[in-house]
């Protein structure tokens, strides 16, 4: 049910409603290497954690967690974090449309790649159980046993949780007005190219304070989902942490708004205006 993932609002409510722990552990035979292309990471560290609140109209309609754990596990002798997201609904939502997500990477500590992923959906009785091997010396995707080639000039390849650590540690200092980025991510057994627009700097106020953001619009489709092309918006810090505040969607039944609850355990100081 390709569609369900390629929804957009959907994509960006993944950089937090997310969730998954389960029996399944993924084993690799990765030979020893330094083709892994270093990257700096100054964003996030184990023992982040970020919690939000998901609104559906006035409705309050669930809540997420992300957190980095201070697990230590290595895939073919390279050192991972390990990522855990669980979403739930919650109140008056939970009654008609109950919603039990977990989500799991296992990301390369120095590449910031995914060595593996694990998805466990319910919602409203619809499920999914994805288990994903990345073989980055191959450029393949092992999904629950199915092999899968990414094609040779994409590099970085990433899942649905992964995409949203490694656009953290982009370097926006350059960026002007209606700079594009893609991020490529391997979702329900295809590559999805994510392309998120640069809007420029906002200073928003939250049930948490103000915060300085940076504005981001994701590149959508109009006319099934959204009346226009606007209708889909992210902010991030402005600081060297680049967690999410906010993510709101005016879609053609309503509006998704999702608000940053609490955090601890920020690799920086967060751009909250005293």
């Amino acid at each position: 049910m390709k569609t369900y993932i390629k929804n957009p609002a959907l994509i960006v409510l993944l950089l937090v409603v997310l969730l998954s722990l389960s029996a399944f552990n993924p084993q690799t035979n990765f030979p020893a290497s330094d083709t892994f292309k270093a990257k700096s990471n100054n964003a996030y560290k184990p023992g982040e954690f970020l919690s939000y609140k998901l609104h559906y109209g006035i409705i309050d309609a669930g809540v997420a967690t992300l957190e980095v754990t201070q697990e230590q596990k290595e895939f073919g002798g390279r050192p991972t974090y390990h990522v855990v997201g669980i979403g739930k609904s919650v109140g008056a939502f939970d009654w008609f449309f109950k919603v039990r997500d977990r989500y799991e990477s296992f990301i390369d500590r120095s590449a910031l790649v995914p060595m593996a992923f694990i998805r466990r959906v319910d919602e409203g009785g619809y499920k999914i159980n994805q288990n994903y091997v990345y073989n980055h010396y191959k450029n393949q995707v092992i999904a629950d046993g199915k092999v899968f080639d990414i094609p040779n000039h994409i590099t970085d390849i990433q899942d649905m949780i992964s995409a949203f650590y490694y656009a953290r540690c982009v370097d926006f200092s350059n960026a002007k007005y209606g700079s594009i980025y893609t991020i490529n991510s391997f979702v329900d057994n295809e590559v999805f190219p994510l392309k998120i627009k640069y809007i420029g700097k906002e200073t928003i106020s939250t049930s948490l304070g103000k915060f300085r953001c940076i504005k981001f619009r994701p590149v959508i489709q109009k006319g099934r989902i959204f009346k226009s092309e606007e209708d889909l918006n992210v902010w991030i810090s402005d600081d060297a942490n680049r967690i999410p505040i906010r993510a709101q969607a005016n879609v053609l039944v309503g509006s998704i708004k999702m608000d940053l609850l609490d955090y601890r355990g920020l690799a920086n100081p967060i751009a909250k205006v005293k």
